[in-house]
């Protein structure tokens, strides 16, 4: 079978691949302060046409939170597809999405245990960015009742290495 040649899709998410450092502030909630969190992650090819991303960072509370990313292009479906998974939950997320016209912006759409009732399903998106200049951002945010998007979780990280 032969490999398919690989896309600029492909390309676009191996500018991932290295070692971060990130510095995340999400909301603690209502008459909670918010929560910090920094670590490192390691981003990895695996083969020519996905990722596999490993962080780790200290918790407020205490205690180490742990996550793997996976992300690629599937060429078929004409999308961004991967997964997220964490040490402190129970669900793991699957990703589809589409490159931003902008060529930056890549939003990731998902759903999983809501915040407030964790047996109703809740509609997420991870927004990831990588800057020509070098920096990457990812937003996390819910679809509110409302219909609008609520951004709950921010993360910036700064390149370390390859």
């Amino acid at each position: 079978m032969a490999q398919p040649k690989a896309t600029v899709q492909h390309e676009w998410i191996r500018q991932l691949i290295g070692t971060w450092t990130f510095e995340s502030v999400c909301d603690g909630g209502p008459d909670s302060p918010e929560m910090k969190i920094s670590g490192r992650e390691t981003v990895r090819a695996l083969g020519d046409y996905w990722i596999v991303a490993e962080a780790s960072g200290d918790m407020p509370e205490g205690g180490e939170m742990l996550s793997v990313m996976t992300l690629g292009f599937d060429t078929q479906k004409g999308m961004f597809v991967g997964s997220w998974t964490g040490s402190p939950m129970t669900a793991m997320f699957v990703y589809e999405g589409e490159l931003a016209s902008d060529g930056v912006t890549l939003p990731l759409d998902t759903e999983g245990p809501g915040m407030m009732d964790p047996s109703v399903l809740t509609k997420y998106q991870d927004v990831m960015e990588i800057h020509p200049d070098g920096r990457r951002l990812l937003h996390s945010q819910m679809l509110g009742e409302d219909g609008a998007w609520v951004r709950f979780m921010t993360a910036t990280y700064t390149r370390t290495g390859g």
